[in-house]
């Protein structure tokens, strides 16, 4: 796989939402995140949260780039997220659609 969408979920999603996929504008975005430890120590209590975005529906060459990731949130804690993070992510989601 070169490119996300080359992808059967890609396709997938294509041919079940072709509403969706007809219209050029509409966008594919990837959400990632990943924590890590502010101190550099595993036993500090304190974790935060990137949440990045990146726009798939650009050339390969482009989609990955760091000009086209927007860091759209920080999910700050004491703990890690994990079986939560449906509520942090729950008004940026609501903010793109």
């Amino acid at each position: 796989m070169v490119h996300p969408s080359n992808d059967e979920a890609w396709k997938h999603f294509n041919s079940v939402h072709p509403h969706f996929s007809a219209e050029s504008w509409n966008m594919h975005l990837g959400l990632c995140t990943d924590g890590f430890n502010l101190f550099g120590s595993f036993t500090a209590p304190y974790s935060c949260w990137p949440v990045i975005l990146t726009i798939y529906n650009l050339p390969p060459g482009m989609c990955m780039r760091l000009k086209f990731m927007f860091l759209s949130m920080v999910i700050p804690g004491m703990r890690s997220p994990w079986w939560n993070i449906d509520v942090c992510l729950r008004p940026l989601i609501d903010e793109l659609t």
